[in-house]
């Protein structure tokens, strides 16, 4: 065979092996692979180091990392489990599950596999080992410890060791604040106390009284009147030449006093009518023509502009003081009970 068919040859070969890859790749794709590393593969007594157990699957599969409660294999013991961090690309998904470990014996630890379940098979990563070691000692230290074993601790120098005898536990020193908790309970406890006190108090109170809070007394309509009648008249502001206001003030008060004493409107009626609606209810002239001279010198004054005699003044004044205690309520009847007390 010439030399040109036999390059035709190789290159046929070439092509067959790639697109056997090719083909073969996706096919092998599908099955998930497992790799464990350890770091670092040397630690002393109590440290600590970090398994990566690292998987590369399908996207689409479901991979379940195994779970140690305690040891993974007896001797190393698992301290925490890390969540597993998750990389896809182009439909190859790569997760890497972590385990912190450590160990309390020296010796080199053999671990043969860790097993992984993608949903349908167990996968099971490459072994690996871990080396455990003792701290070294010095030799003086260990000369220490061989006296310690054989009881001669009299040629120990303790404190050139820096080893101290033990001392007593130390008192931590009063800080009041520490006990503040308790102020506040004594205070919680009492302010319980006194609602508790108040309730029950205003429930005897509403059953022996009929009411929880002792209600406001109200003093009777001709008090109220009397008591303002006396405001004004200490007042005496007629006698400064403010003979309008003075009739103002008189004729509400007695409006007032009317309104509450019968009932009647009168702070929206004029004086004609408010003289009516007493001459109805009363059958006393004189305390029709008391209202009358106080109500039409009112209304001179307010609207005619009339200047009143200072006897006027004090008429209207005393007027007032009659028409009040001529339709005041009556003094209630005593009851038996009052009239034996007296």
């Amino acid at each position: 065979m010439n030399r040109s068919g036999l390059h035709i040859k190789f290159i046929k070969g070439v092509i067959f092996i790639a697109l056997s890859v090719f083909v073969a790749t996706p096919v092998v794709g599908q099955r998930a692979s497992a790799h464990a590393t350890i770091q670092p593969t040397e630690i002393l007594i109590g440290e600590q180091a970090l398994i990566d157990l690292k998987v590369i699957t399908p996207k689409d599969k479901v991979i379940s990392f195994p779970v140690y409660e305690k040891e993974i294999i007896p001797g190393i013991e698992v301290i925490a489990m890390l969540p597993p961090d998750t990389v896809i690309e182009n439909n190859v998904m790569t997760l890497n599950f972590k385990y912190v470990v450590t160990s309390f014996d020296s010796t080199l630890y053999y671990v043969p596999s860790l097993p992984i379940f993608d949903g349908t098979d167990t996968i099971y990563s490459n072994s690996f080992g871990l080396k455990v070691t003792s701290p070294e000692l010095s030799d003086s230290t260990l000369s220490y410890l061989d006296k310690i074993n054989r009881g001669e601790t009299d040629s120990i120098d303790f404190k050139q060791l820096q080893i101290n005898e033990i001392k007593p536990i130390k008192k931590a020193p009063f800080v009041w604040t520490d006990f503040l908790w308790i102020l506040w309970l004594v205070i919680g406890i009492a302010l319980l106390l006194a609602l508790i006190g108040l309730i029950i108090y205003l429930i005897v109170n509403k059953k022996k009284k009929g009411f929880f809070f002792t209600p406001p007394v109200v003093l009777p309509a001709h008090v109220r009147a009397a008591n303002e009648l006396d405001k004004l008249k200490s007042e005496k502001i007629w006698l400064q030449g403010r003979e309008k206001e003075f009739y103002s003030k008189l004729t509400d008060i007695l409006r007032r006093y009317i309104y509450e004493r019968e009932g009647i409107n009168a702070m929206e009626m004029t004086s004609g009518e408010i003289l009516d609606n007493i001459r109805q209810i009363s059958d006393v002239d004189s305390v029709y023509d008391n209202l009358k001279q106080i109500l039409s010198t009112a209304d001179l004054v307010k609207f005619a502009k009339y200047k009143p005699y200072p006897d006027e003044n004090d008429l209207s004044m005393v007027n007032a003081y009659f028409f009040v205690n001529q339709t005041k309520e009556p003094d209630p009847i005593p009851t038996k009970e009052e009239l034996n007390k007296e």
